[in-house]
C-alpha cells in the first residue's frame, strides 16, 4: 500500500458545496455532528471518496464479522434549499505531523475536485469543568468571515483556543487559507473528558443557520439524555468523595484530655 490511497467510490454534481469536517477531538463534537448530519441528510447523500493512509492508527474496523482497512470517508450531500455539502469523517487522525498535513492536503484536493471553495472544520474547545450553557467558539482563515459568524452567535476571543488548533481541522484553516479558501472553525465548549452530544448539537445550530439546512435532533437528545445519566453519577461519585474526606478525622479531632 501507499503512503496516500483514495479510491474513487461515486461522482456527484453539486451546486457550490462547502466542505464540513468532523473527525474526532475533544470530546467528539466534530464528529458527533457530522454523523448526525449523516443520519439526518441519508436520504441525499452519496459517499463518494475514501481515504486511506499509513498515517492512521494500524487496525481494521470489524462490523458483522467483516473487516475493513480504517479509513477516513467523505460523502457528498445534495440540500433542498440549501447549500450542497461534502461532509468528512472517520474514525481516526494522523499519528504524525507530517501526516496531519499529508492527510489535510489530500482533502483539501477532493473539495477542490468537487468545486468547494469553502470550509467548516467542527470540534470541541474544552473548559476543564462540567457546563450547563454551551457556547461556540470560532476561528477563521480571513478577518472577512467574522462578521457574519457573529451574528448567528459565535464567539471570538482573545488567544482562545489556547495553543491554537491542532490536528486538521486547524490545518484546514491554515493550508485552506493559503489555497483560497473561506475557512472557519466551529468549536463548541464541553469539559474535555466526556463525549458530549450537547455541544454537538450547539455547534450544528450555528452550522444549522449559517447554510440554511433545517435537522431534526431527536436521536442526538436522547444521547445528551444518557450522557446526562452519566454525569449524574460522576457527580454523585464526587459529592461522595467530598463527604468521606469531611468525615475523616484531623489531628485536632483524636486530641483528648486524658
Amino acid at each position: 500500500m501507499d503512503e496516500l490511497e483514495i479510491d474513487a467510490v461515486a461522482e456527484v454534481e453539486l451546486d457550490d458545496p462547502v466542505l464540513v469536517e468532523g473527525l474526532p477531538g475533544v470530546g467528539h463534537v466534530g464528529s458527533l455532528a457530522v454523523e448526525h448530519l449523516l443520519e439526518e441528510l441519508e436520504a441525499d447523500s452519496t459517499l463518494v471518496r475514501r481515504v486511506y493512509s499509513q498515517e492512521f492508527p494500524p487496525q481494521v474496523s470489524v462490523e458483522d464479522g467483516v473487516a475493513d482497512l480504517t479509513c477516513a470517508e467523505i460523502h457528498a450531500v445534495t440540500v433542498p434549499d440549501g447549500r450542497d455539502l461534502l461532509l468528512l469523517t472517520g474514525d481516526h487522525q494522523a499519528q504524525t505531523n507530517d501526516g496531519h498535513y499529508i492527510l489535510t492536503d489530500a482533502f483539501l484536493d477532493i473539495a477542490e475536485e468537487f468545486g468547494a471553495s469553502e470550509l467548516y472544520a467542527l470540534g470541541g474547545v474544552p473548559t476543564g469543568e462540567l457546563i450547563e450553557e454551551y457556547a461556540v467558539v470560532g476561528a477563521v482563515s480571513n478577518e472577512s468571515l467574522l462578521e457574519e459568524l457573529e451574528d448567528v452567535g459565535v464567539e471570538f476571543r482573545e488567544d482562545e483556543p489556547a495553543g491554537g488548533i491542532v490536528g486538521v481541522s486547524g490545518l484546514l484553516l491554515g493550508l485552506g487559507g493559503r489555497r483560497g479558501f473561506d475557512g472557519a472553525c466551529l468549536m463548541g465548549e464541553t469539559s474535555g473528558y466526556l463525549v458530549d452530544p450537547k455541544s454537538a448539537r450547539a455547534v450544528l445550530e450555528v452550522l444549522e443557520e449559517t447554510l440554511g439546512f433545517d435537522l431534526e435532533y431527536e436521536s442526538l437528545d436522547e444521547r445528551a439524555d444518557e450522557m446526562e445519566e452519566v454525569i449524574g453519577k460522576i457527580q454523585e461519585m464526587e459529592q461522595q468523595q467530598q463527604q468521606q474526606q469531611m468525615d475523616v478525622p484531623t489531628d485536632d479531632d483524636l486530641r483528648y484530655i486524658g
